[in-house]
């Protein structure tokens, strides 16, 4: 038993490993909620932006709670049918910095809600969208902070310049993920 991050009731905390096109990825949560995405550190690109690896849960999937159930059905979707993301819900989140009100949740939500699959916005664009048009480099703070990475999707806010930024699970995967959206619109359109 683990307390929950907000120091009310204590939360059972389950581990779930998605094996994905990118690597192992480590989501943590509870009844409640998803606390966590970790992505992997990619050093090298998958073969081709379609990898071959279907999307498997490999390690957790025993006494899955509901909201670790939503969150590797979307994650599959997303690397293997995104079109059907859409139609997904999305799990709840049960970590502190999306229960507080505060500009950084205030941009997590509106990333999540405004910027569609294959689209992507700048930080100032961002800033715009959540209210404060000054606050780029906060903006820059909050993606930093995105304890539910792809999910609420950092990894489409771009610098003005076009330049794609940084990213917490490295240059590489940001690249695959937005060329992956990329093409996958494609296939769509």
């Amino acid at each position: 038993q683990v307390n929950s991050k907000q120091g009310g009731s204590a939360c059972k905390e389950k581990h779930v490993v998605l094996l994905s096109p990118v690597g192992k990825i480590e989501i943590s949560g509870c009844e409640t909620g998803v606390h966590e995405i970790k992505l992997p550190k990619m050093s090298v690109l998958p073969s081709g932006p379609e990898s071959s690896v279907s999307c498997e849960v490999c390690e957790g999937a025993e006494e899955m709670p509901e909201p670790l159930q939503q969150c590797t059905a979307w994650l599959r979707a997303y690397f293997c049918e995104p079109a059907t993301t859409g139609t997904l819900p999305v799990p709840a989140f049960h970590h502190p910095l999306l229960q507080r009100d505060s500009f950084t949740r205030q941009v997590l939500w509106t990333l999540l809600n405004d910027v569609k699959f294959g689209e992507a916005v700048s930080y100032k664009q961002l800033a715009d969208l959540a209210g404060n048009s000054r606050a780029a480099r906060a903006v820059g703070g909050a993606m930093r902070s995105n304890p539910i990475p792809i999910i609420i999707p950092c990894h489409r806010v771009i610098r003005s310049s076009g330049d794609t930024g940084n990213y917490g699970a490295g240059q590489l995967l940001k690249e695959w993920l937005l060329s992956h959206e990329r093409l996958q619109k494609e296939k769509l359109a």
